[in-house]
């Protein structure tokens, strides 16, 4: 079915090309092509500016900016004599005259043009470029974390506080437009890893961009309900040696430091990359419960402290040879290690409605996750005669061993009256394989095909233990106690075609995808298998609709299938209080995702509104529920239906020369509708969150930054969440023409961010929040040496870049 499938796709997007592709009886088509290069380094410009200008009048003819590639092609509808003009900031203009077209002569290639960088040197102060905060490109935006001081010492998800359509919450957990499913890649590929975990792992000084891209094409790997957080980590691409030397420290536990190094000559370069960081926080938590079971009540209130925190190190290394000008290959490693612990005491106070006995006990709770990971890559890239016809592969393999621990002892009058602990670790080994081809049709056409083969193989043991009062220890219970095995294989065919109609581009495709897994309980010898098949299609269009002027619209379809725990048909204890039961009877959520987009831009200031329309099918959430009077089950159910609306806006602008802000606000409607547990349920909120960033420079080399963050409440099925706010400062100070940079940050500077949620049902009632440490104060030193030194970039003024580039 798939061949067919893939087979007619092809034959229909080559016949459209062809129509496409022919020319009107005495219509002129002529064409200006070539390549930018850098003149310093010899490497490709992207985004460089190419206009074309009539030499009669000086009246603009055409334009366009070069690819990857520093390749620029650009369509001359009628002859003449024209002249081009090539431009790109922080580099000199260059033009070229005299460039005659007639039906003799329709074509003119310049192979290698050369740009020089130019300084601007103001009373013998060097100005230097700062990147871009945000650049907007058709299917996704793309983040310059070294534009974001206040989370310059932390982790990827401290650089996502402050991203459009993003939002984290105080535990650090990150939602992608509302939704806690997606997928993160680093540097363009999958991770082993939980996404937030990933995340975490990830440490904000390493991170060149962040891409956001929430309705991806067929050409992605449709998993996850909201889209795709990519972060591309640092690689300098300019010859030579060259690096960044970073370290970091703060009050209560708190340091870390990184080396990243860069060789490259011609035909090959080296990067290595190192990274230990740990952070630890305090917190202030209270919860109140009331649980209603056989005719009575249960309250239990509780009031602690904790540290939580997690202490992670890593490295990371690819080689890159250049066998000859049409062939590429590379080699990747990464490894890395993380021990995440919380240790906690609480008071707690119990009562029955049917009694008048009040117990008051101490809680001490202790929980860790920690294991290490690796991850082998090889990618090959072969490039055709034609510029932009490519063939690439790469190979994977990944390998996690993680370990989970909680343990939990309830003491009265100083001795332990209760105690459960549980364990839960085991290898995840996954593989890919992937290919994908690109052809030139044309000078605006484009056919893309790929195929993608993924393996994953878990195994997992989940142990439990109680206190034995007796023998003063634990002793294992082997009935709580279980071991599972999954299977999961994967296997992808997508096809792509983009084109252009006059000043519309458009991009259509279609995944096609066979999912086959098995869950094997190994204590009781059953399984269970699940066999999918499913297709994706996907569509993207932009048009330029005036100078400055621009509108996108897409739709794609996506999956989020159930992890393989919400599977387990068994209990599993996560901890004294809490059961975890699976649900084999679980489907997949499927996901229908609109957007349309505008932006504008005014001089030095850009608008951009992006508004969106999400449908979820077989909505899956955690539903808690009595177990007994002290303890809640868990359980994962496919409850409905759920519908977000909503819009993004960001505002960019200078209100005086030096002080740029950047206003982000996400509106969104969100309405949920089904049943679970035989009970009808409808609920609907209006969300939204603002983000006002404030950058000011007080000279070339002194800069301070105010972040100001609110997210407005939320609802779930069963919970509604508090909104709370925070604002977080840092001020930067570069010496030694910018070689040392020493930053000093400050988060939550009022110490206003706070957690509170409720759940209520018919028999259950609780209410928690817990404060975090603040305010949070870090110190980060940065040196920078050779080509790793600030370098211009393509920009508005402002430092937003509005890029109408290819899909």
């Amino acid at each position: 079915m798939f061949k067919t499938i893939f087979n007619f796709l092809i034959l229909a997007l080559s016949l459209n090309s062809l129509l496409l592709s022919q020319p009107e009886m005495g219509q002129f088509e002529g064409r200006i092509d070539g390549h930018v290069f850098d003149k310093t380094s010899k490497f490709p410009l992207e985004y460089a500016n190419i206009v074309v200008f009539s030499l009669r009048d000086s009246s603009q003819v055409n334009g366009t900016i070069t690819n990857s590639d520093g390749y620029f092609s650009i369509d001359i509808k009628r002859p003449g004599m024209f002249y081009l003009r090539f431009g790109f900031i922080g580099y000199q203009d260059l033009f070229i005259d005299t460039i005659r077209l007639n039906r003799n002569n329709k074509y003119a290639a310049f192979n290698e043009i050369y740009l020089e960088p130019q300084a601007y040197n103001l009373k013998e102060v060097i100005v230097q470029g700062e990147g871009a905060p945000i650049t907007y490109h058709i299917d996704k935006k793309v983040i310059n974390v070294s534009q974001q001081f206040t989370s310059l010492s932390g982790s990827a998800v401290d650089v996502l506080e402050n991203v459009p359509s993003v939002s984290v919450d105080i535990e650090g957990n990150v939602s992608l437009r509302g939704s806690g499913s997606f997928q993160v890649l680093v540097d363009g590929r999958p991770t082993i890893l939980e996404p937030n975990e990933a995340l975490q792992q990830i440490p904000a000084s390493s991170i060149e961009n962040i891409e956001i891209i929430t309705n991806p094409s067929a050409k992605y790997n449709p998993e996850g309900t909201a889209g795709i957080i990519n972060v591309l980590l640092k690689k300098n691409s300019l010859a030579g040696m060259s690096g960044i030397v970073e370290i970091n420290a703060g009050l209560n536990n708190k340091y870390g430091g990184e080396t990243i190094f860069d060789y490259k000559l011609d035909g090959y370069q080296i990067n290595l990359g190192i990274d230990y960081n740990k952070r630890f926080f305090e917190m202030n938590s209270f919860t109140d419960n009331r649980s209603d079971f056989q005719g009575y009540s249960t309250y239990l209130n509780s009031f602690g402290t904790a540290v939580r925190g997690r202490t992670s190190y890593g490295i990371r290394g690819s080689i890159s040879l250049n066998i000859d000008d049409s062939n590429n290959l590379m080699f990747g490693a990464r490894y890395g290690d993380r021990d995440g612990k919380m240790n906690g005491t609480s008071f707690y106070t119990k009562s029955l409605s049917n009694s008048s006995t009040v117990q008051n006990y101490l809680n001490s709770s202790s929980r860790t996750r920690s294991g290490n990971f690796y991850e082998l890559s090889m990618n090959y890239l072969h490039k055709f005669n034609k510029a932009g016809h490519e063939l690439s592969g790469e190979i994977d393999y990944e390998r996690s061993n993680g370990e989970e621990g909680n343990i939990t002892t309830l003491t009265e009058n100083e001795l332990i009256t209760y105690g459960q602990k549980s364990t839960e670790d085991g290898p995840d080994n996954e593989f890919r394989i992937k290919l994908d081809y690109v052809l030139p049709i044309g000078e605006e056409s484009k056919f893309e095909a790929g195929y993608q083969s993924e393996l994953e193989l878990t195994e997992e043991n989940n142990n439990v233990f109680e206190y034995d009062v007796n023998i003063g220890d634990f002793a294992f219970r082997d009935q709580f106690s279980n071991k599972t095995k999954y299977d999961d294989f994967v296997h992808s065919l997508y096809s792509l075609y983009s084109g252009s109609i006059s000043s519309v581009k458009y991009q259509f495709g279609l995944r096609g995808e066979k999912t086959d897994r098995k869950i094997e309980l190994v204590k009781t010898g059953e399984s269970f298998k699940i066999d999918e098949r499913d297709l994706f299609p996907s569509f993207h269009m932009s048009s330029k609709l005036a100078e400055n002027h621009q509108v996108m619209a897409s739709y794609t379809s996506r999956i989020q299938r159930p992890r393989g725990w919400e599977l387990e048909p068994f209990d599993t204890w996560i901890d004294a209080y809490t059961l975890r039961r699976g649900n084999p009877a679980l489907k997949p959520e499927y996901i229908d995702s609109y957007e349309l987009g505008y932006q504008i831009l005014m001089g030095k200031s850009l608008f951009s509104i992006e508004t969106y329309y999400r449908i979820n099918h077989n909505k899956r959430e955690r539903i808690r529920s009595i177990y007994n009077a002290d303890v809640n089950l868990i359980t994962t159910q496919n409850v409905g239906k759920s519908y977000s609306l909503g819009a993004e806006t960001m505002l960019n602008f200078d209100p005086i020369n030096d002080w740029n802000v950047n206003i982000m606000g996400d509106f969104y409607n969100y309405r949920i509708e089904g049943s679970y547990f035989q009970q009808d349920f409808s609920k609907q909120s209006f969300s939204w969150s603002m983000r006002f960033n404030n950058s000011i420079k007080f000279t070339t080399s002194t800069q301070i930054q105010l972040n100001g963050m609110y997210n407005s409440p939320v609802v779930s099925s069963q919970e509604e969440r508090k909104g709370f706010f925070s604002i977080n400062a840092a001020l930067r100070q570069d010496l030694f023409d910018k070689q040392l940079s020493l930053t000093l940050q400050v988060r939550d500077l009022f110490k206003t961010a706070k957690h509170e949620s409720t759940l209520q049902s018919s028999d259950l009632y609780r209410y928690s929040s817990f404060k975090p440490e603040a305010p949070m104060v870090m110190l980060n030193a940065k040196f920078n040496f050779n080509n790793y030194k600030k370098k211009d970039r393509g920009e508005n003024q402002n430092g937003i870049n509005v890029m109408e580039d290819d899909f």
